[in-house]
């Protein structure tokens, strides 16, 4: 069963939502998975991976910091996890058809909202907790499917 994600009830609460985490009036409880996956689609909408990255991972940045969070070479931002996810979900909106922003946040919801797992099975190693795919992009090394999606997604950047 799909987790509902109140947040993105209506195109307005999503908005909202997206305006209250680059204000850093979230909480750490409420930055869920389904909130990463959430941002990552509202900006994919209609930006190109990197840019979408850069607003991503700046935003991550942001927050950590207005929650006190301190980054380490074993926690806190994870650089690879934020690419991989930002491509995928990019990918996903991109082939979606989506007609507004709003429509394209519940799709990668409903895709990815509750699918945490989906790195692990897309590395040969346990990529969550590797320090060099924390301080650095690592491309996945299994899945072919994915790996060519990341790879086309990846190559948009360019």
């Amino acid at each position: 069963m799909a987790t509902a994600h109140a947040f993105a009830a209506t195109a307005d609460t999503l908005d909202a939502f997206v305006a209250a985490w680059h204000a850093g009036q979230l909480t750490r409880a409420e930055w869920t998975h389904g909130a990463h996956v959430a941002v990552c689609a509202y900006y994919a909408f209609e930006r190109e991976p990197d840019a979408t990255f850069a607003i991503v991972k700046t935003g991550i940045l942001e927050f950590a910091r207005a929650c006190g969070i301190v980054h380490t070479a074993t926690s806190g931002y994870h650089e690879t996890l934020t690419r991989f996810w930002t491509l995928v979900i990019a990918a996903h909106v991109r082939g979606s058809g989506a007609g507004c922003r709003w429509d394209a946040v519940r799709t990668a919801l409903d895709r990815f909202g509750d699918d945490r797992d989906l790195p692990q099975r897309a590395y040969s190693f346990d990529v969550v907790r590797d320090v060099r795919a924390r301080a650095a992009w690592v491309a996945p090394d299994r899945d072919v499917d994915l790996a060519a999606t990341i790879a086309t997604a990846a190559a948009t950047r360019r």
